[in-house]
């Protein structure tokens, strides 16, 4: 039978999503638009086929002919959406933040813990991309040897006024720590962040020491103005790997050559989300909740408690360790580090 699903938040992530369950994913129905502007939610349910949009979120999750939810309403929303998808038993794909603070992560895992079961899938959908796919496979066969270092660049063309160097940190730089996780399988035990100038706007860059003694370097510039632009080079012992994004097209003119860059990150990672969104569904029809390979809730709670760490590093000029929990049995075999 086909997995019915509720898409809450019809903004620009929770648009994409509801059409992508509704046109590329075999085995799911998208039963449900939900948002708070009513209507938002029915021009995205008309636009996708939808058989119904509302404006209560909790109300969509406990419906009975809802069997699972893709949370992407904004970040504030996330824990006590997630929460109520626990208690109702019914699987959840969280955009990232799982959520906005570290505790606030933690309860969404310790309800899991209760329940007994992973319920909750975090959105890094990197972990999905072909890219990113062969770095980690081509580190798992041993072409390059051993990993040293992860150099991570990512580039946006403009952030709006209220966009601060913390942000870049705590709401750009997840997907960077994530991916290191995933990439290394290997956790981060301290991390410094610097900023080049008094310009305000400028890059923010941090450096990981993991704990079995690698470095990540994350440059995060949200006003490079050229494109978006998301890189990545792991260097092994007796070789590198590096990201190729994919180009369609090349343009020869005026004695130049160019290709030309994504205004944001849609373009750069479609087939990312179109693979994260099959791997939910293709995990809940064989019985779970969480994909295989994909974020779970402790992965999204160490993204989020490397953003705080990552902030207090910046006010304090010095690297700050990164000291998580006591990770429940439930996610022993965790996704990342």
């Amino acid at each position: 039978m086909s997995v019915r699903v509720a898409v809450i938040g019809a903004g620009i992530m929770g648009a994409d999503h509801a059409r992508i369950i509704a046109s590329d994913i075999p085995g799911a129905t998208l039963q449900v638009v939900c948002d708070a502007d009513a209507a938002r939610a029915k021009t995205v349910a008309d636009a996708t086929g939808a058989a119904d949009a509302m404006t209560d979120p909790l109300a969509a999750i406990a419906r009975p002919d809802i069997d699972a939810v893709l949370i992407a309403s904004p970040d504030q929303t996330h824990r006590p959406l997630s929460l109520a998808a626990i208690v109702a038993g019914k699987p959840a794909l969280c955009e990232k933040p799982l959520a906005t603070t570290s505790p606030e992560c933690l309860e969404i895992v310790a309800s899991e813990t209760n329940a007994g079961r992973k319920l909750v899938q975090v959105g890094f959908m990197r972990r999905f991309d072909p890219a990113y796919v062969e770095m980690k496979a081509t580190l798992a066969y041993g072409r390059i040897g051993a990993a040293m270092m992860f150099h991570c660049i990512h580039r946006n063309v403009a952030a709006p006024d209220w966009f601060t160097p913390d942000m870049a940190i705590t709401n750009s730089a997840p997907h960077e720590f994530d991916i290191a996780r995933f990439v290394l399988g290997d956790d981060p035990a301290t991390i410094s962040a610097h900023q080049p100038g008094t310009k305000t706007g400028a890059p923010v860059f941090m450096v990981l020491a993991t704990r079995q003694k690698r470095l990540v370097d994350i440059e995060v510039n949200v006003n490079a103005a050229y494109g978006y632009d998301v890189r990545g080079e792991v260097v092994g012992e007796t070789g590198t790997v590096s990201l190729r994004a994919p180009v369609n097209s090349e343009i020869n003119t005026a004695l130049t050559q160019a290709t030309a860059w994504p205004k944001d990150w849609r373009p750069r990672f479609a087939d990312a989300y179109r693979l994260q969104n099959q791997a939910w569904i293709r995990a809940i029809h064989g019985g779970g909740a969480v994909a295989d390979g994909a974020a779970d809730a402790w992965d999204g709670y160490m993204a989020t408690l490397t953003g705080e760490c990552g902030v207090r590093a910046l006010a304090a000029g010095a690297p700050v360790a990164i000291e998580p929990a006591a990770r429940p049995s439930l996610y022993a075999r965790a996704h990342g580090g």
